[in-house]
């Protein structure tokens, strides 16, 4: 498999759509705002394409990623924070994301206010 530079790739133990639960559930109890979650499997159905399941969920917390945006407004461009799972052909699912200290680098932004766009324990918590 292809890990571009910055994305963080994990195989799972669960399938797709417990995956995104699995998340959604964690991140809502402790406060953060999902912003949208999108299962992009079904929306190319509607339009007459098959892929395998493949889901992501965007999400935030407004006062930590505030800080971010007024360091580097175009820092927004990778706000929400993301996490898309899909399944491949041997229907092993696998779950993505950025590295913190990419977009770190990408938007020159301080230690200070990366912090928060850390998500190794959540991912590694709830999902692995």
């Amino acid at each position: 498999m292809n890990n571009p530079n910055g994305i963080t790739i994990h195989a799972c133990k669960y399938g797709v759509k417990e995956t995104i639960d699995r998340l959604q559930a964690s991140l809502t109890a402790k406060g953060v705002k999902i912003y949208a979650r999108i299962n992009q499997q079904d929306e190319l159905q509607q339009v007459g394409q098959t892929i395998p399941p493949l889901e992501f969920i965007l999400f935030g917390n407004p006062k930590a990623g505030g800080p971010v945006m007024a360091e580097s407004p175009v820092a927004a461009l990778d706000l929400p924070l993301k996490i898309v799972a899909w399944e491949d052909e041997q229907k092993k699912v696998w779950l993505a994301y950025n590295e913190a200290g990419y977009v770190q680098r990408r938007f020159s932004l301080s230690d200070a206010v990366v912090r928060p766009l850390h998500l190794e324990g959540l991912v590694a918590e709830v999902v692995l």
